[in-house]
């Protein structure tokens, strides 16, 4: 079902938006979260060409990015398109949407990847993962030639960690308080609490799809430098990925209130 909005707001950069996003509403709508992010993975899919090699993301935002790709498969819009998924829930959402699926082994250069994030500051880096997904997002965001990255514009933050929200590191579960307390040691100038993640409501440890344990940090100032944060960070054994990804995205969608705008790279 169509999603009325009120147009479309094109940055230095944008392409033109497409007639279904930039027409306006007859009448006011109250768009939700969700909404927004349906509009922004929609605008995204349109960079979709036939016989495309596509990363597909995982999280709230990146599944009606794949939806939208089933079904302009279905509808013969879109042909030959092979997806590598970020996730196992992206993959079993994938199949049922009749997806063809391959993985990175097969298929080494991604033509495009759609993903979510949770922040996206000034300069287009990201902080993802705080749905599990980092380090196979990493993998398959990193082997792309474009990185499109949809998002509602409550992810913008003027710094990454300036939400005040968890930025996620993957670590092996051996010794998990030890690498945790480091990891909260690190970063002591800026405030940093180290949780383990667990399941809702329980106390057990959530853990990835590739069998390993996630660390959310908190942050009560910047950080500073990200890429001597990054190189700190992988550094310390016991740590598999964080949730930095800096210098990655070509192009950041983002909807809001007022319309949609594109940032590009």
């Amino acid at each position: 079902m169509a999603i009325p909005y009120p147009h479309f707001i094109a940055s230095e950069k944008a392409a033109p938006p497409s007639s279904s996003l930039a027409a306006v509403a007859t009448s006011p709508a109250i768009l939700t979260q969700d909404d927004l992010k349906k509009i922004a993975a929609y605008k995204a899919v349109e960079s979709v060409q036939s016989g495309m090699v596509l990363g597909l993301g995982t999280g709230s935002t990146a599944r009606h990015a794949v939806a939208r790709i089933g079904e302009l498969l279905s509808q013969g819009k879109l042909t030959n398109i092979i997806g590598i998924p970020t996730s196992k829930v992206t993959h079993d959402q994938a199949l049922a949407a009749g997806i063809p699926l391959s993985d990175l082994d097969s298929h080494p250069v991604v033509d495009l990847a759609i993903d979510g994030a949770d922040e996206v500051d000034p300069y287009l880096n990201l902080v993802k993962g705080r749905g599990g997904s980092l380090l196979r997002e990493k993998m398959v965001e990193g082997a792309c030639k474009r990185f499109v990255v949809i998002v509602d514009d409550s992810k913008l933050v003027t710094h990454l960690g300036g939400s005040g929200l968890a930025m996620p590191v993957e670590i092996v579960p051996f010794c998990w308080k030890f690498t945790a307390s480091r990891l909260q040691k690190m970063f002591e100038d800026s405030g940093c609490v180290a949780k383990l993640r667990t399941l809702g409501g329980i106390d057990e440890p959530f853990v990835t799809d590739n069998g390993n344990y996630v660390v959310d940090l908190y942050f009560k100032s910047s950080f500073g430098d990200l890429k001597v944060a990054s190189d700190g960070i992988l550094r310390l054994p016991g740590v598999v990925e964080h949730g930095m990804f800096l210098d990655m995205a070509t192009t950041v969608i983002v909807a809001g209130e007022l319309g949609v705008s594109v940032k590009n790279k």
